[in-house]
């Protein structure tokens, strides 16, 4: 067998070489074996030992997502999957046996954290296995050498590579999933998975995107869109309930565009979808480009103004100066983003617009900027996205250009100042609101939960609030949270059809595997 550094294997198949014994071969030589004495025990008992520490199954394995809630999402299912066939899930890097890192290649700073974790896992001499954007995108980079390499569409084949890198060998699928031709969303949506909150499913619904954004290297990543039929995504969110979540995230790279590859549309899909959901839970919506919704805003009005979806929608506008748009490729201009957003702000009252911004892209004037800076100032934005821009290898962007790195710092510390100079749920504080509580803030004082508007709300850390529905009165505001006191006489509403899994627990699995997987990974939670 070739050793792992050695060779590239295209596939997991392509380890069965024409020079191995038939198995008629094996059959005919177990016929001059001898059978040796029987071993002392304690002898038996050591080789024994040492032969399971690279029996694949065995071993223990940290996960390390970066990204968006597509990543996330495909971080569940590795750890599922492996969890499901024997592999032990662990918070602690260092008592991990294989470290698989699922990578996010949007931004610098996290391919850089990318690289320096391969990088601490090989000083500690731990196997690794990389997932995600970064090495889909650019599988030759010097510092993936040797490395087993899982593609962001084969995510269901996790546990066949883990297994070979835990023997030491280098495997790479990177191939795209198709079904006569043509090109499926991914991995299938009812694979074994770990849910990080055990309360929230994060279902995607497409991959890729139509847009070809100069700056963008997820698009090289993710490609061209590729949608998964409605049947199969609420057949989906229907199990999602039926294992007690309460709440569920629509997430890819443009949920605007979905359905375009298979004649159906995105508002066909949520009407679906809302049919599904409980009392009391609720849905959100991922993020959509200004061009995809624009002809379905009548629709998503509706679909927004429904009391079991999240009256929240995040469209990037990341300039607001029609020059920089159209060199960045965006195929819209800022009269387009400014339809959507005065559109849903009229016919949703309430509605949380959440929006990101570059700032210092290739070309961009201080006048450029300061379009920018007013459309923050109109709109006052309460979730605003601040990037400074960061050229990818291999964008066409990279190769324009460049605005000075100190300029480029002060528009965003500019634009920052501005953000954090209003507050925008001060006139909130009064009034009563029903929230889903869902998760511990992050510093263990209290439960997260969110309003109709997905605005957080931080309400006391009692147990029988969790995945409930309670009603608050808000009492104190801050830039990016309320706080609210429940209501004496209100009862907490249970949206959940069933109790949730515990967290570590796998998901998706038949009764007889649930039991079982559920034994080897209880203890046990995806990070």
């Amino acid at each position: 067998m070739p050793s792992a550094c050695d060779s590239l294997i295209d596939d997991i198949e392509d380890m069965v070489s024409a020079s191995d014994p038939t198995p008629h071969e094996r059959q005919s030589a177990r016929k001059t074996i001898i059978p040796r004495a029987r071993k002392r025990k304690e002898q038996l008992l050591s080789e024994e030992l040492q032969a399971d520490s690279v029996i694949p199954g065995t071993q223990k394995i940290w996960m390390k997502t970066w990204g968006c809630s597509h990543n996330n999402s495909d971080g569940e299912y590795m750890a599922g999957q492996l969890a499901a066939s024997g592999y032990k899930m662990t918070e602690n890097p260092s008592e991990a046996d294989l470290w698989l890192l699922n990578s996010c290649t949007v931004k610098n700073p996290a391919e850089d954290h990318f690289r320096n974790s391969i990088k601490r896992a090989q000083e500690q001499q731990k196997k690794v296995v990389v997932a995600g954007c970064v090495p889909q995108a650019q599988p030759r980079m010097d510092y993936l050498k040797g490395l087993s390499i899982i593609g962001v569409q084969q995510i269901d084949r996790v546990v066949e590579v883990v297994d070979e890198a835990v023997k030491g060998h280098s495997v790479r699928l990177l191939g795209q999933k198709k079904d006569g031709g043509r090109r499926l969303g991914g991995a299938r949506l009812d694979l074994p998975k770990i849910r990080k909150n055990p309360l929230i499913e994060i279902i995607s619904i497409n991959t890729g995107c139509l847009n070809a954004c100069t700056y963008c290297k997820t698009k090289h990543a993710r490609g061209d869109l590729a949608s998964y039929p409605i049947d199969e995504l609420v057949e989906r969110a229907r199990q999602s309930f039926q294992e007690g979540v309460c709440e569920i995230w629509l997430t890819s790279e443009d949920t605007g565009a979905y359905g375009r590859d298979i004649g159906t549309d995105l508002p066909t899909l949520l009407w679906r979808l809302v049919e599904e959901i409980p009392d009391g839970a609720m849905l959100r919506l991922g993020m959509t480009n200004p061009p995809y919704i624009l002809e379905h805003l009548e629709e998503m009005a509706k679909i927004l103004n429904h009391p079991r979806v999240y009256a929240f929608l995040h469209v990037p506008v990341q300039s607001a100066s029609d020059s920089v748009l159209m060199d960045m490729k965006r195929e819209y201009c800022i009269d387009d983003f400014r339809r959507v957003v005065d559109f849903l702000k009229e016919r949703v009252p309430g509605i949380t617009i959440a929006t990101d911004i570059i700032c210092g892209f290739p070309g961009e004037t201080d006048e450029d900027f300061q379009e920018t800076v007013e459309l923050v100032r109109l709109y006052r934005f309460p979730s605003l996205f601040i990037n400074q821009f960061y050229p990818r290898p291999g964008t066409p962007a990279a190769k324009m250009e460049q605005v000075p790195a100190h300029v480029k710092k002060q528009r965003t510390k500019e634009l920052s100042q501005l953000f954090h100079s209003y507050n925008p749920y001060d006139h909130k504080i009064g009034e009563r609101q029903h929230v889903l509580v869902t998760e511990e803030s992050f510093d263990a004082q209290y439960y997260v939960a969110h309003n109709k508007f997905y605005e957080q709300v931080l309400v006391p850390k009692r147990p029988e609030f969790k995945g409930k529905m309670i009603e608050v009165d808000i009492y104190e505001a801050g830039k990016h949270f309320l706080k609210g006191r429940p209501v004496d006489d209100s009862k907490p509403f249970t949206p959940s059809i069933a109790t949730p899994l515990q967290k570590g627990e796998v998901s998706g699995l038949t009764q007889h595997t649930h039991r079982l997987a559920h034994t080897l990974s209880l203890s046990c939670t995806n990070t």
